[in-house]
């Protein structure tokens, strides 16, 4: 999952980014609302998470002009201002969600948790496929009752592959949701991660759950009829 975190003080927005990023969530962060909307404009997000008070442009108006250009993607808005008016402003606006500062991390990753499971059939808290589990709140993975240690780029990876299960997803996608701004798409860094995945998930396994679409991309699947290499 990969989210947009718009927050003009250096400092929280550092400690927000460096606990999403824990939390396995990949993480682009700007810190004035013109960028924001740029950045909204070109990248495929999961979430938005948009301080009030920025320079250029507030939150407010990022969010009134991301909604009339058709971005549907959920808006959590951060602020301290706490007035009614300023709540209903908010939401008026376009939010889906309004957290006053301060708030405590634990509070918000619920919130992000509950945005994301308003997209259709893509939150789900446990997904099986086979015999591989994935419990995407616990961040526990285990295929035949044995529990595998992932890191936290490799679950993240895993689960975007889960999500999409019995599809073929391409680079362009997993490199959009899975890895931030900073990502090389020159680099091989994400077969690298698909093989160590390989390691952990098929390794003393007849059925190999991730296969290669020559061409197109990977796909996590227990069906036959796709090529693995």
């Amino acid at each position: 999952m990969r989210i947009l975190l718009v927050e003009d003080e250096p400092n929280a927005a550092r400690m927000l980014a460096k606990g999403l990023r824990e939390e396995a969530y990949a993480v682009d962060v700007v810190g004035d609302g013109e960028r924001a909307f740029e950045l909204a404009q070109v990248n495929d997000y999961d979430l938005i998470i948009l301080d009030v008070m920025l320079p250029r442009k507030d939150g407010f108006r990022v969010c009134r002009d991301l909604r009339a250009a058709g971005c549907a993607v959920p808006v959590m808005m951060l602020t301290a201002r706490d007035a009614v008016e300023d709540r209903v402003e908010g939401l008026d606006s376009g939010a889906d969600d309004y957290l006053l500062k301060p708030f405590e991390f634990e509070e918000l990753l619920a919130r992000v948790r509950a945005l994301l499971r308003r997209k259709p059939a893509l939150y789900r808290e446990v997904i099986v496929v086979a015999d591989l589990s994935v419990d995407i709140r616990a961040r526990r993975v285990s295929r035949g009752g044995r529990e595998l240690d992932l890191t936290g780029k490799e679950f993240a990876l895993l689960e975007y592959l889960v999500r999409h299960a019995g599809e073929v997803v391409g680079r362009a996608e997993i490199s959009e949701h899975v890895w931030d701004q900073s990502y090389d798409p020159f680099s091989k860094v994400i077969d690298v991660f698909i093989q160590r995945l390989r390691r952990k998930l098929d390794e003393g396994h007849p059925v190999k759950l991730i296969r290669t679409r020559r061409g197109e991309g990977y796909v996590l699947t227990a069906g036959e009829g796709v090529s693995d290499v």
